[in-house]
């Protein structure tokens, strides 16, 4: 299958995942979530389902395994909506990108301003112009 066509799965199987998980998964145990991404092999035979659990780490953890005992009910119900010659096997696990996000961007806050204190107000520095960018030919009248 090309790559192409495994990504537009892996989208539709996203939107699919996010409404059943929601409306169709009746364990107390599953807590507010975001389906982040699937990412599903190249063989079909399974896929990778990034979610993103809310709440503290022990309602996460509690949430992600409700997932997991979800995942064949989950996958029955999707092979018989979708049009496709198999069905990849579920596997959830939690998204930690947007923690790591989330962290190289407290680390970008601590260092930012401790450059730009050091260029002083008013200096210009590589890449910086204090006059808006204009396009060629267009200028005051």
């Amino acid at each position: 299958m090309s790559s192409r066509r495994r990504v537009r799965l892996g989208e539709q199987l996203r939107r699919e995942l996010s409404v059943k998980i929601q409306y169709l998964v009746r364990d107390p145990e599953v807590g507010p979530l975001s389906v982040t991404g699937v990412d599903v092999s190249a063989d079909l035979w399974f896929a990778r389902v990034y979610v993103e659990p809310q709440g503290s780490a022990d309602e996460q953890d509690r949430t992600m395994a409700a997932l997991g005992r979800a995942a064949p009910f989950l996958r029955s119900v999707l092979g018989r909506e979708l049009h496709i010659r198999r069905m990849p096997e579920l596997r959830f696990e939690r998204d930690t990108s947007i923690e790591a996000g989330q962290r190289i961007e407290s680390i970008l806050r601590e260092v930012l301003p401790a450059r730009d204190a050091e260029e002083g107000p008013g200096e210009e520095g590589p890449g910086r112009t204090t006059d808006p960018v204009r396009p060629p030919g267009t200028g005051d009248p």
